[in-house]
């Protein structure tokens, strides 16, 4: 099978895939770059006018295009690792880099290696595998729909760490029809190996991107865990027993149910998203001392513990350059465009999700601008809408507050906040709006690697 048939599109690491190695080739990424910028008009047209359909119908048109791209059960066994990993590599311009990334999949580190000129190769992918006839409030249904073909495609790739993961709060949507596979290499392979031998000259530098972030997990096989839930707007503790908000949600979804039963947990493991298996470390430690490379470890225990840091780092990196650093960009999930935030002198603060967790940490960050008496002329706004009423989501209102605390311009970027969760139209609407920027600025030279390395290790990112 294809490795663009296999990946789902629709994914953090696909998406950042796609934003840092088009910034890479010197590219923007309109239609989150799956398209044309000349079809942004027309497919946000067509979306908007999705947008004032009836929400059962947007929400089974949102199913659909999600399981058109899921692969079916039966073929899981012919998805090949070593094709995944070439297929990843093959996006980003074949030259020499004073440094390269692999690991974790981050929004803020796509920023972070698009100021370097660095490219990155993500440990996690996502693998939507079709299914049919299971309530999406039924893991142990979920479980068992899916483990043989958990079993086919870790037999075929013994280089491969299966997170079968189940989250009924915030992928509702998409799991009506479909499992979600997040694999993770355990051992290098051989096309990550290649490009960064042919990509790092002796004395570079490979930063290992080590989120440690861990979830509760139950044990399916040797190398396959299952995973109730995930890291968002809902807690562990409602995910495992409940809560009046999750009986809420899911008496408004008109679910049987109040609560999950899902597989008792029976350890934890790196959280399938965004957490980092270790095990690939010791292919990387022995690759990094043959080529004479140094290999050094970027660890945090949350996903957005490295908004700030490099938020942070784009702003003195402006005022270097001589420019104002007052212009925050607040990207969010796959919504991303290191490009613009480049071209429009805008500060990237990236969050993971549209939930109550993400608003906290993103009000704390300019608390601490506030702080310093260093408040932001202009904040622009980002919000990946996925179809769902869920668990934490932080309603309009919310976010409004945010863009209050500009001091001359708050506006949401590519939002219709009257179909928000469900504006399927952001994904075409978010690029135009930023490319429309007035005032913009030639695009600079890369950061150089030493500079960035010194500000992290002062915040104690690298060790």
């Amino acid at each position: 099978m294809r490795p663009g048939k296999a990946v789902a599109s629709f994914d953090s690491a696909t998406g950042m895939l796609r934003a840092l190695s088009r910034f890479l080739h010197g590219r923007d990424v309109p239609l989150i770059g799956q398209g044309p910028a000349a079809l942004e008009g027309v497919l946000a047209a067509v979306l908007g006018a999705a947008n004032r359909l009836p929400r059962p119908v947007q929400e089974k048109a949102y199913a659909v295009s999600g399981w058109a791209e899921a692969v079916p059960a039966h073929r899981t066994g012919e998805i090949r690792s070593e094709e995944l990993a070439g297929w990843v590599a093959g996006h980003y311009p074949q030259r020499r880099y004073p440094v390269a990334f692999i690991g974790s999949s981050n929004g803020a580190l796509v920023h972070l290696a698009a100021a370097v000129d660095a490219p990155w190769l993500p440990q996690t992918l996502l693998l939507p595998v079709r299914r049919r006839g299971v309530h999406p409030d039924d893991p142990r249904a979920d479980l068992r729909a899916a483990e043989a073909a958990g079993r086919a495609l870790l037999e075929a790739n013994p280089d491969l760490v299966l997170h079968h993961m189940h989250d009924a709060n915030q992928d509702r949507l998409m799991i009506a029809g479909m499992t979600y596979f997040r694999v993770k290499w355990r051992r290098l392979p051989d096309a990550y190996r290649r490009f960064l031998q042919a990509s790092l000259a002796p004395g570079a530098t490979l930063v290992v991107v080590d989120c440690q972030l861990r979830w509760p997990t139950t044990q399916v096989g040797e190398r396959h865990v299952f995973q109730h839930g995930a890291l968002g707007g809902a807690t562990r503790q409602e995910y495992e027993h409940g809560s009046p908000r999750v009986a809420d949600y899911l008496r408004r979804y008109g679910s049987p149910y109040r609560a999950w039963d899902y597989p008792p947990s029976d350890g934890d493991s790196p959280e399938a998203e965004w957490g980092f298996e270790p095990d690939l470390l010791a292919d990387l430690s022995e690759l990094a001392e043959r080529n004479r490379w140094r290999l050094v470890r970027m660890r945090f225990a949350e996903p957005e513990d490295l908004s700030p840091v490099v938020a942070d780092l784009y702003r003195a990196w402006y005022r270097q350059r001589g420019l104002p650093g007052d212009r925050l960009l607040v990207e969010c999930f796959l919504l991303l465009e290191p490009w613009w935030t480049l071209r429009s002198g805008s500060v990237p603060y990236w969050m993971v999700f549209n939930t109550d967790p993400s608003h906290a940490g993103l009000q704390a960050y300019l608390d601490g601008a506030d702080a310093r008496a260093d408040p932001f002329d202009e904040i622009r706004l980002m919000l990946f809408s996925h179809g769902v009423d869920s668990v934490g989501l932080v309603p309009v209102e919310g976010w409004r507050q945010v863009l209050q605390r500009a001091r001359k311009v708050g506006v949401f970027t590519g939002v219709d906040v009257r179909a928000y969760p469900r504006d399927f139209a952001s994904l075409a609407r978010a690029h135009a709006e930023l490319a429309r920027i007035r005032t913009t600025y030639p695009m600079p030279p890369a950061l150089d690697w030493p500079s960035a390395q010194e500000f992290l290790a002062l915040r104690q990112e690298l060790q």
